[in-house]
């Protein structure tokens, strides 16, 4: 194991190597070695910077999922979009952005993708000429099942070793430091009503 710009590279017997983001580098050293427990006994939760490690999970995660899905014509935020469009037709671009948890401008643009490619298409709202409805083709709904299946097969690869109550439990996790951060665009008056 040695750690240089990029971060830690940890060699392997078949003269491959895995990089390490340099800011998780101090806890991947520490991972397995003797000395692990005693450094994170003397260790807060606030002290461990889990940020750049969920973000690389994240990279990682949508690289590879990109790369598996190209033949479809379909990015990974492409299929989020579709994927809620096939289970909830005739949502507003504003009520799709809330589901994927994202900006209606950001979402914009992926459904003009979307139109563009044929996957997904805007109806006039019957009861609001100034509004659009969405809905996906017969053409997404030909590739659902195969989207389905690399998600699965991906997930599978990346969970590789891991428990099913050891990825419960980050799950677990995971939700609680996202409510911990919602909690945060919640007005000071809403979290403390005696203050009214």
């Amino acid at each position: 194991m040695m750690l240089d710009g990029h971060g830690v590279r940890t060699s392997h017997p078949d003269g491959g190597a895995t990089v390490v983001s340099q800011f998780f580098a101090p806890y991947a050293c520490l991972r397995g070695a003797p000395e692990g427990r005693r450094f994170w006994e003397h260790m807060k939760t606030e002290d461990i910077s889990f940020g750049y490690l969920l973000n690389d999970v994240t990279l990682l995660f949508r690289k590879h999922f990109d790369r598996r899905a190209v033949k479809f014509g379909l990015t990974r935020a492409q299929w989020r979009a579709t994927k809620v469009l096939y289970h909830r037709e005739g949502l507003r671009q504003t009520e799709l952005a809330e589901f994927l948890e994202m900006e209606p401008i950001a979402v914009g643009r992926v459904i003009d993708r979307l139109q563009a490619a044929g996957f997904v298409e805007r109806r006039a709202d019957p009861r609001d000429r100034r509004a659009w409805r969405l809905y996906v083709t017969e053409q997404a709904r030909g590739v659902i099942a195969d989207m389905e299946l690399i998600g699965r097969g991906l997930r599978k690869d990346a969970t590789k070793g891991i428990e099913l109550h050891e990825m419960q439990q980050a799950m677990d996790v995971l939700n609680r430091i996202k409510e911990n951060l919602q909690a945060l665009d919640q007005p000071e008056d809403a979290e403390n009503p005696s203050a009214v």
